[in-house]
């Protein structure tokens, strides 16, 4: 919109700003003119209302959302809040911190791979991926990143921050070690849905997920296949239900007899080593598979003890499990909480759901504990968990859902409502008596002033704040207040640097 009305002649270079005198004379003339103004974004209060998308560094506790059209909000401690804005207004289908390094990676939906540079709030440097991209993810504590396309292919990137480059290294993952391996032939490939280091491997391994069930454990400085799991290992005796109408206990259905083709729609690490991993189906069951045997570096052995199925719901029709991730008890590896997003009946009420699993005795003897099903303010977007690396700040979880909805919720918080003696329980989320309007808001209220560049406007807007006392109190339409507090900031630079 500002583009239509203040720059109508891009042809021609910009002026340099008028000076001060010149610029009150147009005013009082009535010949206000484009150069007078100047407008551009340089702040942004609240969540977008088209916010689709999260990532955070635990480092630098910083919370990326990313937009449908080409935006991301940077929110962090200290007041920090920056908004990045893409030349293309696209939405975003991949969105990670390069950890304590200033830089965050995105893909967007026309698969062009951008770095962006915290401090300098722009694309450093970005990368057009020639097919769609599936998969990305970053090895943790470096600038190297895995590309999975929807042709099966795993590319390695990496981003020299000394260069402000992004470049493509001479390494892939290859077809045909993976189809001998697997037995299966190339023309049988499918696109790569998750391609996640491996924990404790300092980046030597990489677990790559096929669409089509196929799970491969690729060890990078050797350049082989460690393990083999997909369709062809699903030989379950029994499965874990943990209806929210019914009794949690095991199911009779056993895969014995035949292979099941099942496709993968997420997956996420269910243990800080790396040997146990969690996968979502669409079909809608969850398969904890054991890959303790590749962190022993033992030989890979194919047992019906390697999987066992979880159901958050006993009927025919599920949806895709479309969402997961695992958050550890920090005094036993073999406990923790599963957040699962879908996997329930079709046309059932749209929760998250958290289960508490126990595996101390092994994964064959998984124990679903406890469920809590957590009621969403709206649809649900996406979610992020926040392991903090200062133990005195509080961990939890980010819940985004549409249109611009953020909660949090603290370790505290999922604590109480899971160790409730009900095992079903759903909840809500706790809303504020009163939301202020930061986005949409029914009314705003401006005035535009010339001011110098030399003049000290922080001091005239301070004498105009101490003018109202320690707070301004403003009424709405319904006669409902909300309280503005004074605070000291510098208006040529409003935020701290990112």
């Amino acid at each position: 919109m500002f583009t239509k009305l203040f720059q109508k002649n891009p042809k021609h270079p910009p002026s340099p700003p008028p000076s001060q005198p010149q610029a009150e004379s147009n005013v009082s003339s009535g010949n206000l003119r484009p150069e007078d103004i100047n407008p551009r974004v340089i702040l942004h209060y609240g969540i977008p209302s088209t916010a689709s998308l999260l990532a955070f560094d635990p480092i630098q506790s910083l919370l990326a959302i990313g937009t449908l059209d080409g935006r991301i909000k940077v929110i962090g401690g200290n007041n920090i809040e920056g908004l990045l804005i893409s030349p293309k207004n696209l939405p975003f289908k991949n969105l990670e911190f390069l950890q304590n390094q200033g830089f965050l990676a995105s893909v967007s939906s026309e698969n062009e791979i951008q770095i962006w540079d915290l401090k300098r709030r722009q694309i450093a440097s970005s990368l057009q991926w020639e097919c769609s991209v599936t998969a990305f993810s970053i090895i943790h504590g470096s600038s190297y990143m895995y590309v999975g396309d929807e042709y099966g292919m795993v590319s390695v990137l990496k981003y020299e921050a000394e260069e402000v480059k992004l470049m493509q290294l001479p390494y892939h993952v290859p077809m045909t070690t993976i189809a001998e391996a697997s037995v299966t032939s190339l023309s049988d490939h499918h696109s790569v849905v998750g391609a996640l280091p491996q924990p404790s491997s300092q980046g030597n391994r990489l677990l790559i997920a096929f669409q089509d069930g196929l799970i491969i454990l690729w060890d990078v400085s050797e350049d082989k296949v460690i393990l083999v799991r997909g369709n062809k290992d699903l030989h379950l005796k029994s499965g874990i239900v943990a209806d929210s109408n019914e009794d949690m206990g095991h199911d009779g259905d056993g895969l014995d007899d035949e292979q099941v083709e099942k496709e993968i729609s997420s997956l996420c690490w269910a243990s800080d080593n790396g040997s146990v991993l969690a996968v979502g189906y669409v079909d809608g069951d969850i398969m904890l598979w054991d890959l303790s045997t590749s962190v022993r570096g033992q030989q890979d052995e194919k047992s019906s003890n390697n999987v066992v199925k979880l159901q958050l719901s006993s009927g025919d029709k599920r949806i895709p499990v479309i969402v997961l991730h695992w958050s550890a008890n920090r005094s036993h590896d073999c406990c923790g909480q599963l957040f699962v997003y879908g996997g329930d009946t079709v046309g059932s009420e749209e929760v998250l759901t958290i289960l508490s699993l126990d595996w101390s005795y092994g994964l064959e003897s998984l124990k679903c504990v406890g469920r809590t099903d957590l009621t969403l303010n709206g649809s649900f977007a996406d979610m992020v968990l926040s392991s903090r690396a200062d133990i005195s700040e509080p961990n939890g979880a980010f819940i985004l859902t549409s249109p611009g909805q953020l909660d949090f919720y603290d370790d505290s918080c999922l604590s109480s409502l899971i160790s409730q003696q009900e095992i079903k329980t759903s909840v809500g989320s706790i809303q504020y008596q009163m939301v202020v309007p930061t986005m949409e808001p029914v009314m705003t209220v401006g005035k535009f002033s010339l001011i110098h560049k030399e003049w000290k406007s922080s001091g005239a807007l301070s004498e105009v704040l101490s003018a109202f006392g320690d707070n301004i109190c403003c009424k709405t339409s319904n006669n409902s207040c909300f309280r503005m507090y004074k605070m000291a900031f510098d208006w040529w630079h409003p935020l701290p640097a990112i």
